[in-house]
Parts: C-alpha cells; sequence; structure tokens
C-alpha cells in the first residue's frame, strides 16, 4: 500500500513538473489533461493531502493548494462540515510550520483559507460560528517572528479582498449576506489591528533593509488599503469607470476618524518611508479622504478637512518623491478627492487655504508643462480644477477662493503645453495624443468648465493664439518654399486649437452666461469658420485628417449650444457672425453645416472616422423639432434628398467598399434622410417615390441577379447589404404611421421575397445576413405605434407570415453549420440567433396581430416561428446565454413574452425543454445584469401564476377540464418540485418585490 502510495505521489510530482517546467507544448498539454483528471478523481482530497505532507517540490504543493480550493468552492457536493474544518485547521497549521514556503505556495493556502472561511461563514456547529474566529486563527502568527507575522497579516489582507469580491458561481445575494456580517463583526477590529500594527512599526527604526521587515510592512499597507478599499453598503462601485466615489464608512468606525492620530500616520509613514512604499500610503490617504460626509457634523468635518489639508501642503513642500510616476498618480487621484468629497466653501475656511491653493496651482501649471509625464494622471488635476470652478456661483462664504487668479494660469498651462507639444512630437516621431481621442475629449469636457471661469482671459488668450498660427499657415501655403514639417506644425497646432474652442463654447451655460461671452464666442466662431473655408478649398488638393475631426468636435459643441428650440435668436454670437461672415440667423448656420457634411461626404468618404462623425452630426441634426424644420427648406438638403445616390457622396458607391462591413455608415445616412423625408413629404406619396426610384431599380436588379441560374454572388451581396443597411435607416426613421406605411407597402409583397431569398443563399455569413436580420426586426417594431393597419387589413398577420418565414429559414440552416470554434461561435451564429429572438419579441409585442386566429385557421406560422426558437434555444449552451449580454437581454425579454402571453406553449413543450428554461431562468436571477434579473422575476411572476390558476381550476368541480397542454405541466412541475423551489428561493434572495407577491 505504502509502495502504491508513494508511486502515485511520485507520478504526480512528475506531472506537475511537466505543467510548470517543460517548454515542450504538447507534453504540457499531457499533463494538464491528466491532472484536471485528477482533480475530478474521487481521492483527490485524500492525495492532496498526501503532497502537501510529502511532496518535494513547490509545484506539487501548489498543485494540492489549488484542487482542494476548488474543492471547497463547489456547489454541487459540497464538502461535509467536519471536513472543512478539518482542511481549515490543517492549512493554519501547515502554514504556521512552515514559514519559508515557495511565495505562490503560501499564497494558494491563505486563498483557500480564505475561500473555505467566506463559503463557511454562516455555517454553525454547536450554535457557534465556527468560521468566524478570524482574527483569532491569525493571532499566533503575529506573536512569533516576522515571517510568521507576515503570513498572518496575509491571512487577514486576503481573506478582505475575497470577501468583498462576489463571485459568478454563487449568488450575488449570498455575497451580500457574507460582506454585510463580516463588515459588522470583524472588518473593523482587522483595521484597527492593522493601524496599530503600522504605528508600532513607524514608532520603531525599521530596517528597510531587512527583506523581512520590508515585507510586512508592505502586507500591512495592503491590508489597510483593503479594508478601506471594502464595498462597505453593496454599490459594487468600479473605481476604473468613476474614481470619485465616496467612501461609506460604518458609523461604528467614527471613533477611528474623529481621532486626528490616524490621519497623521499615514502622512508620517509617506515622509518616513522609501518612495517604493508611498504609493500604498497615499492610496490609504485617498480612501480617507473620501469618507462620506455624514459621517461627521460641520465641526468635526471642518477639524478633519483641515488635518487633511495640511497633509496635502506638507507633500506639496516637500514634492521630492512625486518624481515616482506611481506617487505622482496617487497624489494626483488624492487632490481630486479634496474636491469630490468636500464643498468649495468648506476648502475656502480652512486656515492655509490661500497657500494650499497656490501651491496645488503651481503644482498643476508645472504637471500640464510637462505633458509628457504621466498623462494619465492629468485627469486628476483636470477634475479637480473643474469642480472647483463650477463651484464659483454657489460660494457663499465670505473668504476669497481666489480661482480667478489661479483658474486661468491652469488654462494657459493646458492650452500652450499642447501648442508646444506638436513640434516635438512631430520631430522625435513620438506618439499623438491627439490619436487618443477618448482622453482627449475627457480632457477637453472638463477643461470647458475650466476655460469659462475668467472666460475673458481664456477667450483672449485663444484669440491672440489662434491668429499667430492661422496667420503663420496661411504664409506657409502660400509659400513654394515652405516644409512640409512646417505646416504640419501649423496644423497641429490649429487642431489644437480648434478642439479646445469647440469645448470652451460647449462650456456655456445658460443662467451663468452673459452677452459679452456670447460675444466672445462669435470671435472664436467667426475664426474657426474662416479656417475652414481655407481648408476645405485646398482638399481637391490635400486635407488634414485630425485637423477635420477637430472640425467635426466644434460644429458637435456649437449645435448643442447655439442651434435648437432653447436657444435665444437675439444672442451677441449671431450678430457677430452676421457681421463678419454675413451669417444673420440659425437657417443660415445651418446652410453652413450642410455645406460641411457634403463636402466631407465628397472628398473623404473614404476615411471611416471622417465620414461616421459627419453622418453623425447629420443625424443630431435631423432629430432637433424646429432644425429639421429649417433644415428641409435649403436648397443642400433637397439636393441631397434628390441625389442621394449621386457621386457627391462617394461612400456610398457600391462599387467603392472593400468588405461589406464598411457600409455601416450607410444606415446613419439614410437615417438622417429619413427624418429629413418624413418631414419634408407629408402625404405626398409622388415625392416618396422619386426618393425611392434608384433602390427601386437596385432591388428590381437583384431580383434580376437571383432569377438566372449565374450570378456574380459578390457583386450580388454588396448591392443588397448595401440596399438593406438603407432601408433599415430610413424604417428606422420613419416612426409616424403613415410615412412608415409607405414604405411597407413599397416594400411588400414587392420585395420581400429578395430578403428572404438572401437568407436562404448567405445563411452562412453574418455580413450578409446580420443586416438582413436586423431590417426584418426594424420592420416588425411598432415604434410609436406606427404599425397600425386597417380594421379590414390583413397587413398584420401576413407581416408576422415573413417573419416567421424568415426566423424559420434562417434558424434551420444555421443550425446545420455544427461545430463553430469558440471564438467565433457568437459572429457566426449567436449574434444572428441573437437578432432572431429580438424579431419574434417585437413582433409577439406589437399588438398588430391577433395569434389566435393562426391555429383557428390552420396556419401554422406562429407555431413554426416558436418551435424554432426552441431548437435554437437548446442548441445554446447555459453559460453562452449570460455570457453575451446582447444575447442574454433579447432572450430573457423573448421568454418574458412568451410566458406572459404564450404559457399554452411552453406548457406543452417537452419535460426537458422546460427544464431548460427554468434553469435558465434560475440562472439569469443571479446575473448583475439588472434588466435580465427582472425580466426573470417577471418569467417567474408569469409562470407561477399560470400554474396557480390551472391548480385552481383542477381542484374545483368544471364542466371543461384542464387542456392537454395543462394537465402535462402540473405533472411535471409536481415530478420536480425541487425546481421551482429553488428559482423561487432565488427570487426571494434577490428582494424582487414580484417574489414577495407571489409568496
Amino acid at each position: 500500500m505504502l509502495a502504491k502510495q508513494t508511486a502515485s505521489l511520485a507520478q504526480l510530482e512528475n506531472l506537475c513538473k511537466q505543467l510548470y517546467e517543460t517548454t515542450d507544448t504538447a507534453t504540457r498539454l499531457q499533463a494538464e489533461k491528466a491532472l484536471v483528471e485528477f482533480t475530478n478523481s474521487p481521492d483527490c482530497l485524500s492525495k492532496c493531502q498526501l503532497l502537501l505532507e510529502r511532496g518535494s517540490s513547490s509545484y506539487s504543493q501548489l498543485l494540492a493548494a489549488t484542487c482542494l480550493t476548488k474543492l471547497v468552492s463547489r456547489t454541487n457536493n459540497p464538502l461535509p462540515l467536519e471536513q472543512r474544518i478539518d482542511i481549515r485547521n490543517y492549512v493554519l497549521n501547515y502554514l504556521a510550520t512552515r514559514p519559508k514556503l515557495a511565495t505562490f505556495v503560501t499564497q494558494a493556502l491563505i486563498q483557500l483559507y480564505a475561500r473555505i472561511t467566506k463559503l463557511g461563514w454562516f455555517d454553525c456547529q454547536k450554535d457557534e460560528y465556527v468560521f468566524r474566529n478570524v482574527i483569532t486563527d491569525v493571532t499566533r502568527f503575529l506573536q512569533d517572528s516576522v515571517e510568521h507575522c507576515i503570513i498572518g497579516v496575509t491571512i487577514l489582507s486576503q481573506l478582505t479582498n475575497e470577501i468583498n469580491q462576489a463571485d459568478t458561481t454563487h449568488p450575488l445575494t449570498k455575497h451580500r449576506k457574507i460582506a454585510s456580517s463580516f463588515r459588522d463583526s470583524s472588518l473593523f477590529d482587522i483595521f484597527t489591528l492593522s493601524c496599530n500594527l503600522l504605528k508600532q512599526a513607524s514608532g520603531k527604526n525599521l530596517n528597510l533593509n531587512d527583506e523581512s521587515q520590508h515585507g510586512l510592512l508592505m502586507q500591512l499597507l495592503k491590508l489597510t488599503h483593503n479594508c478601506l478599499n471594502f464595498d462597505f453598503i453593496g454599490t459594487s462601485t468600479d473605481e476604473s469607470s468613476d474614481d470619485l466615489c465616496t467612501v461609506q464608512i460604518p458609523t461604528s468606525w467614527r471613533s477611528a476618524f474623529l481621532d486626528s492620530s490616524t490621519l497623521q500616520l499615514f502622512f508620517d509613514l509617506y515622509h518616513s518611508i522609501p518612495p517604493s512604499f508611498s504609493p500604498l500610503v497615499l492610496s490609504c490617504l485617498v480612501q480617507i479622504a473620501s469618507v462620506r460626509r455624514s459621517l461627521f457634523n460641520n465641526a468635526e468635518r471642518a477639524k478633519f478637512l483641515s488635518h487633511l489639508v495640511d497633509g496635502v501642503k506638507r507633500i506639496l513642500e516637500n514634492p521630492q518623491s512625486l518624481s515616482d510616476p506611481n506617487n505622482y498618480h496617487e497624489f494626483c487621484r488624492l487632490l481630486a478627492r479634496l474636491k469630490s468629497n468636500y464643498q468649495l466653501g468648506e476648502l475656502v475656511k480652512v486656515e492655509n487655504y490661500p497657500e494650499v491653493i497656490r501651491l496645488i496651482a503651481n503644482f498643476t501649471v508645472t504637471s500640464l508643462q510637462h505633458w509628457e509625464f504621466a498623462p494619465n494622471s492629468v485627469h486628476y488635476l483636470l477634475s479637480l480644477w473643474q469642480r472647483l470652478a463650477a463651484s464659483v456661483p454657489y460660494v457663499k462664504a465670505t473668504e476669497p477662493h481666489m480661482l480667478e487668479t489661479y483658474t486661468p494660469e491652469v488654462t494657459k498651462a493646458y492650452i500652450t503645453s499642447r501648442l508646444e507639444s506638436v513640434h516635438i512630437i512631430l520631430r522625435d516621431g513620438l506618439e499623438d495624443p491627439l490619436d487618443d481621442t477618448g482622453l482627449v475629449q475627457q480632457q477637453l469636457d472638463q477643461l470647458s468648465t475650466i476655460g469659462r471661469c475668467e472666460y475673458e482671459k481664456t477667450c483672449a488668450l485663444l484669440v491672440q493664439l489662434f491668429d499667430q498660427s492661422a496667420q503663420s499657415y496661411q504664409e506657409l501655403l502660400q509659400s513654394a518654399t515652405a516644409s512640409p514639417m512646417d505646416v504640419a506644425v501649423q496644423e497641429g497646432r490649429l487642431t489644437w486649437l480648434v478642439y479646445i474652442i469647440g469645448a470652451v463654447i460647449g462650456g456655456r451655460v445658460s443662467f451663468a452666461s452673459t452677452d459679452e461671452q456670447d460675444a466672445m464666442d462669435g470671435e472664436l466662431v467667426c475664426r474657426v469658420l474662416q479656417l475652414m473655408n481655407l481648408t476645405d478649398s485646398r482638399l481637391a488638393q490635400a486635407g488634414n485628417e485630425k485637423l477635420e475631426l477637430a472640425m467635426l468636435s466644434f460644429f458637435e459643441q456649437f449645435r448643442k449650444i447655439y442651434i435648437g428650440d432653447q436657444v435665444q435668436k437675439s444672442s451677441k454670437l449671431y450678430r457677430r457672425l452676421s457681421e463678419v461672415l454675413g451669417l444673420n440667423d440659425e437657417t443660415m448656420v445651418l446652410s453652413v453645416f450642410i455645406g460641411k457634411i457634403i463636402t466631407n461626404l465628397k472628398y473623404w468618404g473614404r476615411c471611416e472616422p471622417i465620414t461616421s462623425k459627419t453622418l453623425q452630426l447629420l443625424n443630431d441634426l435631423s432629430i432637433g423639432y424646429s432644425s429639421v424644420r429649417k433644415l428641409v427648406k435649403l436648397s443642400a438638403v433637397q439636393f441631397m434628398l434628390n441625389n442621394h445616390t449621386s457621386e457627391h457622396f462617394s461612400f456610398l458607391g457600391i462599387n467603392n467598399q472593400s468588405n461589406l462591413t464598411d457600409m455601416r455608415c450607410r444606415t446613419t445616412f439614410y437615417t438622417a434622410l429619413g427624418r429629413l423625408l418624413m418631414v419634408d413629404l407629408g402625404e405626398d406619396e409622388d415625392q416618396y417615390e422619386q426618393f425611392m426610384l434608384p433602390l427601386t431599380a437596385a432591388f428590381e436588379t437583384v431580383a434580376q441577379m437571383f432569377s438566372t441560374n449565374t450570378f456574380n454572388e459578390q457583386e450580388a451581396k454588396r448591392t443588397l447589404v448595401g440596399l438593406v443597411r438603407d432601408l433599415r435607416g430610413i424604417a428606422f426613421a420613419f416612426n409616424a404611421k403613415t410615412s412608415f406605411m409607405m414604405l411597407f407597402e413599397w416594400i411588400y409583397p414587392s420585395y420581400m421575397p429578395i430578403l428572404q431569398r438572401a437568407i436562404e443563399l448567405w445563411y452562412h455569413d453574418p455580413a450578409c445576413t446580420t443586416p438582413v436580420l436586423k431590417l426584418m426586426a426594424e420592420l416588425v417594431h411598432n415604434r410609436s405605434q406606427r404599425l397600425q393597419f386597417d380594421v379590414s387589413s390583413p397587413n398584420g398577420i401576413l407581416l408576422f407570415r415573413e417573419t416567421s418565414k424568415m426566423i424559420t429559414t434562417y434558424g434551420n440552416r444555421i443550425l446545420t453549420l455544427g461545430e463553430v470554434p469558440k471564438d467565433q461561435v457568437y459572429a457566426l451564429k449567436l449574434k444572428g440567433i441573437s437578432i432572431c429572438f429580438s424579431m419574434l419579441k417585437a413582433a409577439l409585442s406589437g399588438s398588430y396581430v391577433n395569434f389566435g386566429v393562426f391555429r383557428l385557421y390552420g396556419d401554422d406560422a406562429l407555431d413554426n416561428a416558436l418551435q424554432t426558437f426552441i431548437k435554437l434555444l437548446l442548441s445554446i449552451p447555459h453559460s453562452d446565454l449570460l455570457d453575451y449580454p446582447k444575447l442574454s437581454q433579447s432572450y430573457y425579454s423573448l421568454l418574458e413574452v412568451l410566458t406572459q402571453d404564450h404559457m399554452n406553449f411552453i406548457a406543452s413543450l417537452e419535460p426537458h425543454v422546460i427544464m431548460y428554461i427554468l434553469s435558465s431562468i434560475s440562472e439569469g436571477l443571479t446575473a448583475l445584469d439588472t434588466m435580465v434579473c427582472t425580466g426573470c422575476c417577471s418569467c417567474l411572476d408569469h409562470i407561477v401564476t399560470y400554474l396557480f390558476k390551472q391548480l385552481s381550476r383542477s381542484t374545483k368541480k368544471r364542466t371543461t377540464p384542464l387542456t392537454q397542454e395543462s394537465d402535462r405541466f402540473l405533472h411535471i412541475m409536481q415530478q420536480h418540485p425541487e425546481m421551482i423551489q429553488q428559482v423561487l428561493l432565488l427570487c426571494h434572495d434577490a428582494g424582487s418585490t414580484v417574489a414577495l407577491r407571489i409568496q
């Protein structure tokens, strides 16, 4: 027996060595497969203990710890309580007797302890919660050597992190119960212990050259940060998306934050330890600075803020450590928190405010001037100044805020540093910040508020810099000897200036703006439009893509502020435009917009970024109630409506596209044209037919291709796909009954067979099927009640027949694809299925079809569509339903409609299908997507209501017996009561009001 164990142990150790050390891929994969089988074997637990006791390599110990973590984490067939207690005790003893294990082994064992503790948090033995004595568990570590102390602190740190993080294998509600209990019973004690240990460490002369003391300090700081970073109220805040959050410290922690020594501890640590530790200290300070305001009364908050500002002042006066990028980044975050959690009126009352705001301004200006250093940190500095500037109108304190002195300095530093960077970037071939449009837009949004503070200074600076660059640019263009580098520099400077001018115009706030500021806007707008005239005149020879994108950004900002129903037409901006450019009113300005749009579509048709943003601008203009009515009166717009397939719009040219996905812009274009046409035509069918004439001709061409046995398949694909995108844009825009009925009567029945034929031929090509399916989904969507057929019209039924035919055709054919690689399954299969689900949901919930007539008259259209839905559903693993957000939303919204209006169909399904659907509801209840979770609760409500009604009927004496479907459904539920109970329990745990009503 012993020999057999030894041989088995040697085999496992050899497999571990092959997995972690070999460079041969085949050997590694074979070892991985064997170890997976070992993990699933019945004797895995005993062999893991054997590996830990007798294993000679760290890799075998790692395998044992990892396998044990998987065993204690499984939801089906969990380990008994006694066994989990034994594992917990064994791990603690193992770590205590082996403090010098390999780091990754120690970490894996600590992870195992944390997982057991979290999942067993509510487990009792003899009326005692057996997994909650965490501080007692680690006390013996903290009273031993430095190595033991590190293990003890790491255990607490990893446990805090583990309990704070939700996992997908267990319900979110269970996670929140555990986290809340841990917060209330243990977290403050852990935080207090961590701070006390840090105080002890800071009171001693730490020898940071000693690696063990170095590690202890690092783990203590990590533990403290994990405590402060805990999700106290279950909001699951994602700091990557909103870093300016509030830390919801419990009221029971008040004493720690009223004691100024807690805050002082971290500032002292920052100044006493090497810069490599400082980022974690600053991260802790960031969280402390973000403590919720309601934790203090006014006097306490003022005192706390005073200590915080003093600490910031001390760092600014001794900025040496800020040369480290990580320190710099965390300090910028700390500065941003000063304003996100405190009011400007409170800041100005701090004793050292004048000196601190001066130091912060100098630090910001220096940071902006060194634009190449830690560019991602600038966001926090600009955020601070943005919030300060936005608060100026609301400050009631008598103390001066001094922002009128310092915000112009910040604005100037940002603008001049960006202009000065252009030459360096071009000269040295550096990465251009303008290429990161998301980052640039974020900074410009912040600058828009900062720049409007003391706006006359901002405007004067922009006018001066713009005139200099524009004059230099014009002189270079007129010079025969100008170097391309000099031209590129001036174009780069003008690009930044156009972006910034658009931003500051977009920062205008109506209630705080004056006539003088509107006149300043007019000065800036005139200059940009004059520059546009110059650049447009040269497009036949050359153009600058980045400058054009800046122009489009400017137009978008101008549109939001100065075009629309809410704008005062007496604005001094329009007066200035009239004086300089002869643009007397909004209609004339709109003609400039349309002229620019047409110019861009003519010359930049092959540039996707410019084309898409140009079309988005056109789309935005077509939405406004008053602007769209002015637009349709413009000759340029009439030109677009009458010549939308001409060579002027080269991006639409069928032969101009290298691949089918480049045609997406067509949908946007025709959505805008559809809105304009809807306003222009009223009920004029002749004008509508004139507009549709080119599309009619194109459809006839495709029909002729399909009628022959041999045709150019690629050309047919390209022509159909383009047409379908055009039609979808028009269908989306036509949200009134009159216009939509014109479109419907045009496409049905004449051209519907072409769409069906395309699905039959190219079901395997998503580049073709996706646009066709999306068009059909749009046609059956009863948006704004546009699908209202006359009482005597069969069109609602005929439309659903076509919908059913398309779903059935696509569904049956897509299921013949066989195995699809995981990385392609969404694009090739699931995306089309998702659109089919959305299409069927829209048709079933559109309220323009009486579905009872299908069975009454023997029409199988409804049954075919529903049966195809079931086939498609069963081909999708449960995990995929939740892994792909669009698929999950379309599926659960369709299921909600089916359980509400078609429960007889659900009840008629085979038992395994019903169980699949109930399982999907069960899993959907644990989803993080609120829409999915809510939809599942509604589905469950409808199912239980149906069950209740059928049970009530079955217990009463009625002449009409239960239908076969209802009787079978009740029988299935009686056979599997655990399923409906489990789903109801999950719904109850989620706190659903629907579930409460059911109970």
